[in-house]
């Protein structure tokens, strides 16, 4: 398989995975995780940093006053500081130019606790907190060295984020085992339902589950397929009585012509009606076979000679046209026999057939016959692009079809005969004038 043959399917298996309810469920839980973790996070470190800078500017704050105390009571000596990581400096009246040159950011700096943070001439980093109080004649500084307290934080930080980490895969882990355990209730579900349609009367598949909401889903299913099985059982048997109650008055009509035919007096005028009596008779035999195989759903078999059938199709149409200015003609031969009964095959072709000599007023109705196809090809008013698309429709008639009779299923009845016997029927506007229909009998 080429590279250009497994992206569509790899995209497929991708977009089915989205699609999926467990994988919705595992994502959930994945979401959830991660976001729950990371606003623990975020919330422990946003508290830990309010703290600790709290507790260091209340303890700068303390200490700068007793500080400046000190300064006061012994005059002329620099205070002590009996704090680690803490260095203080005083700046007398005569010295605030010089400070102006040696630190001027504390120049500047006005009351309070200020952060300062910067790189020293070596590459390494620096941060510590200021503490400020400014006397007409002596300025007081203590600074509080944060460098390690930094170091520490980024550790934290680096911890908090393999704690998210951690605690997502965890989510995903969890995710997944709680979607096996919910969904594997629902697989077996949709597994016994795929097995239970193999035979005519489903399986109870409620028997299997405990009484939860798989439980009562399967119920539900066991109850809407009863009651489809008993609509699908009257059909069955409503058609097959009605074809059975079909078939013996058209027996007794064929019966009937037949035993008319044979009489030595009959005249031309009278010959011609038994004769569209008997045609009509089997087209109706062939319509009532076709049917029934459509409503058991099975595929009747045989050995039907689609060109013999073409020719029989085109003589049986030849007696109706009525002196009609149409020619009706084959073309090509063919030994192509189908596995199917000649009813269901009759009706297809004949179907066509028919709607091409019904809408072809003149010209010529051509019926081709390929090694695995038949085209019917009219002279007739073509197709619209909307005919095109719905033709095959249950109940549509096209836009041509005027105020001919007809209730539009017979082209249906044709798609659904073609999905029964895995054919396929096209409709397409012939190269000049006209419809081509082509009926291909190769197995899809």
């Amino acid at each position: 398989m080429t590279e250009a043959e497994a992206a569509p399917r790899r995209l497929r298996r991708r977009r089915r995975f989205r699609r999926q309810l467990r994988s919705r469920i595992i994502l959930a839980f994945v979401l959830l995780g991660f976001g729950l973790t990371a606003l623990f996070a975020w919330a422990t470190n946003y508290t830990r940093t309010r703290v600790e800078n709290q507790l260091v500017e209340d303890v700068m704050n303390s200490n700068i006053d007793a500080y400046a105390d000190k300064y006061y009571s012994a005059p002329g000596q620099t205070p002590g500081i009996d704090f680690q990581q803490m260095v203080g400096r005083v700046v007398k009246r005569e010295n605030f130019e010089t400070l102006r040159y040696e630190q001027p950011d504390w120049y500047e700096l006005g009351d309070g606790i200020h952060n300062i943070s910067g790189t020293n001439p070596d590459g390494s980093p620096f941060a510590y907190k200021l503490a400020v109080r400014k006397t007409p004649n002596e300025w007081f500084f203590l600074a509080y060295d944060m460098t390690q307290s930094v170091r520490g934080e980024k550790q934290f930080n680096r911890a908090i984020y393999g704690s998210v980490l951690v605690f997502t895969l965890l989510s995903l882990l969890v995710g997944w085992w709680a979607a096996s355990r919910v969904m594997s209730p629902v697989s077996e579900l949709a597994t016994r339902l795929k097995e239970s349609g193999s035979s005519s009367r489903p399986d109870q598949l409620a028997s299997h589950f405990p009484d939860d909401e798989v439980g009562q889903l399967a119920e539900a299913l066991d109850d809407y397929s009863a009651r489809l099985t008993d609509v699908v059982q009257r059909d069955r048997e409503f058609n097959a009585d009605v074809s059975h109650e079909l078939r013996t008055p058209l027996a007794v009509v064929k019966g009937a012509v037949e035993l008319l035919l044979s009489a030595p007096d009959l005249d031309d005028k009278t010959r011609s009606r038994l004769l569209r009596i008997q045609r009509a008779e089997a087209q109706c035999t062939d319509l009532i076979s076709a049917l029934l195989l459509l409503s058991r759903n099975e595929r009747g078999h045989g050995a039907t000679d689609v060109g013999r059938l073409a020719e029989q199709l085109l003589d049986a149409h030849r007696a109706q046209i009525a002196g009609k200015p149409l020619e009706l003609r084959i073309e090509g031969r063919s030994e192509l026999v189908v596995d199917a009964p000649e009813a269901a095959v009759s009706v297809a072709l004949g179907n066509l057939i028919g709607n091409a000599v019904k809408y072809t007023k003149r010209g010529e109705v051509i019926v081709r016959l390929l090694p695995e196809s038949v085209e019917v090809i009219d002279s007739g008013p073509g197709l619209s692009a909307e005919d095109a698309a719905k033709l095959f429709e249950r109940g549509y008639r096209g836009t041509h079809a005027g105020h001919s009779q007809g209730g539009g299923i017979g082209l249906s009845i044709v798609r659904r005969l073609c999905d029964l016997y895995g054919w396929s029927v096209r409709v397409t506007p012939g190269e000049v004038e006209g419809v081509v229909a082509t009926l291909s009998f190769h197995t899809r």
